[in-house]
């Protein structure tokens, strides 16, 4: 674990140093800003419209708001994760410090789980974050904080997968924009599953093709449901992306 933890400081150290990872923190925190203002605002005008028809409002915060919120925010991730983790080894490759690292005394297996905990732990800072937006509407409004606890849940989980996405992307190309290019596509394929299962409906085949895709893993989650399928279906799939990695990186360091 010391390796590990070695290597995923030299991470954040790079990723510090350049200004792409100030500027994607602060066009994603800007996003998330302005989506929770807009539905703040909305909910604060359906609020006043209920006022002068009833002479009362009663209104849920979690669906008007964090519910839009979290649905709107796995949008901005879809963009914005590709271009944290465009970097990661294709960068290395780019520079000719991959085949130092590859010769390191650090396994292939720490070199791998480094790179994807670097840009995890990275991600996190950025949620973590965004928790200024619930805790500052809590000081004004009262509001059920499980289901904002289980859609942070669905966020970390989401970005987890995307991350690793991101990472088997960056091992595939020497290139950091073909990188970007290859894990957003990646993503959308696996966006695009969804509708492809709701069309062949309640099938085997549809059922099998929603579930690959993680929309519905993430609306259940961000409507309060924690269910053990959704979570293993993100394990799985994590493991998955990070065990392609290691096989990427695995056949290119022989060549």
């Amino acid at each position: 674990m010391t390796r590990v933890n070695t290597l995923v400081a030299k991470e954040l150290r790079s990723y510090f140093v350049s200004p792409v990872v100030y500027v994607v923190g602060a066009v994603f925190l800007l996003i998330v800003g302005l989506l929770a203002y807009i539905y703040i605002v909305f909910t604060g005008a359906q609020a006043i419209q209920l006022m002068q028809v009833q002479g009362q409002a009663q209104i849920n915060l979690n669906d008007l708001v964090f519910r839009n919120l979290f649905s709107s925010v796995r949008f901005v991730l879809l963009i914005v994760l590709p271009i944290l983790t465009m970097r990661l080894f294709a960068e290395e490759k780019k520079l000719r410090t991959f085949e130092l690292l590859m010769t390191s005394p650090i396994g292939l297996n720490e070199i791998v789980a480094g790179k994807f905990v670097s840009v995890f732990v990275l991600f996190l800072g950025l949620l973590g974050l965004t928790g200024l937006i619930p805790v500052t509407l809590a000081l004004f409004s009262d509001f059920d904080w499980y289901p904002i606890l289980t859609g942070y849940l669905g966020l970390a989980l989401l970005g987890a997968l995307f991350l690793s996405i991101g990472v088997l992307a960056s091992a595939l190309t020497e290139n950091q924009i073909v990188a970007a290019f290859v894990s957003f596509g990646l993503l959308l394929f696996l966006w695009l599953l969804a509708g492809v299962g709701s069309l062949l409906g309640d099938t085997p085949a549809g059922q099998v093709i929603s579930y690959l895709s993680f929309m519905e893993h993430y609306d259940h989650l961000v409507r309060g449901l924690v269910d053990t399928r959704d979570l293993v279906y993100f394990a799985s799939a994590l493991v998955l992306m990070l065990f392609l990695t290691h096989r990427v990186v695995d056949s290119t360091r022989w060549k």
